[in-house]
């Protein structure tokens, strides 16, 4: 499994929190709007559910742009898998035994991942359930500072 960070980073620092992740030997979920489609839970609902979601997504999207769907339960997740049309599916604050069961259903088909709630304590628990990647915002909005000094003595 592999431990992504969010795009909820220090407005003009991006780049640089992005990159500290990865030195870290994290990776970045998205840099930008821009690299892939998520779909998010209002998006679901103004476009009439998970079916018309996808469809209008599919229909739009470059052939090189991946789908990320985000549900919320398991049957939002068999829909996605009955449309064929999602590449990724993000796992909405699911406890332990719904990712587990998530992972089941999937039977390897979709990437998997885990948010909401992923914390130092739970990220253990969250990668023996299978999933295929957590992501979580503390990575870089929470990050602790590092207290250097450049002083130079005479």
């Amino acid at each position: 499994m592999r431990i992504c960070c969010t795009r909820k980073t220090t407005p003009g620092l991006r780049a640089l929190e992005k990159y500290a992740v990865r030195c870290g030997g994290g990776f970045n979920h998205r840099f930008g709007l821009d690299d892939a489609i998520l779909i998010k839970d209002n998006h679901i609902a103004v476009a009439g559910g998970v079916g018309p979601v996808l469809e209008r997504a599919r229909s739009h999207a470059g052939h090189l742009v991946k789908i990320e769907i985000e549900v919320d339960t398991l049957a939002q997740l068999r829909e996605v898998l009955a449309t064929g049309m999602a590449d990724a599916v993000l796992l909405d604050n699911m406890d332990l035994a719904t990712l587990r069961e998530a992972v089941r259903i999937n039977e390897g088909r979709l990437e998997l991942e885990a948010s909401g709630g992923v914390t130092l304590e739970s990220i253990a628990a969250i990668a023996a359930t299978g999933v295929d990647y957590a992501s979580a915002g503390a990575l870089t909005h929470s990050a602790p500072n590092f207290d250097c000094a450049l002083d130079i003595g005479a």
